[in-house]
């Protein structure tokens, strides 16, 4: 166990940077613009010290409800003893990203409504778990040849 217990403690593989991913922080995530109500990742950026968010917020995904010049406010939803408080804070844009939680909902949603257009019958829009596969052969390159003990009991599979 570490003997701090600060600010920052217990961080060091959580804000590192990726391998190869090192430096300054690129344009396009300064340049994003955030809209009230939408859907945001806190993913905090270990080489911007200002506007970092505590470690417990890294990885949650949070509702913008304030833009500010330099900030986001994010209502982000933290479990406190046996009950979720509703935490509002404010992070810098380095430290989030938009959320693509909702992106294959978004596409179904839209792909139902396409449907509704175009008159098409309806159809079954359930999400059902795949099939299993069907029984296939593998072949190899080489020519292999089995040896049993007793071939009698082994016609059937040549």
């Amino acid at each position: 166990m570490p003997g701090s217990h600060g600010y920052r403690a217990r961080t060091r593989q959580i804000f590192a940077k990726g391998f190869r991913k090192h430096g300054a922080t690129a344009m396009s995530t300064v340049l994003n613009t955030y809209r009230l109500g939408e859907l945001v990742d806190v993913v905090v950026d270990g080489a911007v010290h200002k506007g970092m968010p505590h470690k417990l917020y890294h990885g949650r995904t949070g509702r913008v409800f304030n833009v500010n010049p330099n900030s986001i406010g994010v209502i982000i939803n933290k479990e406190v003893r046996n009950r979720i408080e509703q935490k509002r804070i404010h992070v810098r844009v380095e430290h989030i990203r938009k959320s693509t939680c909702q992106t294959e909902f978004k596409e179904r949603v839209r792909k139902a409504e396409q449907e509704k257009r175009d008159k098409k019958p309806k159809q079954i829009r359930k999400r059902m778990p795949g099939a299993p596969k069907s029984e296939f052969v593998v072949k190899t390159g080489k020519s292999t040849q089995f040896v049993f003990q007793n071939p009698e009991l082994h016609k059937e599979i040549f």
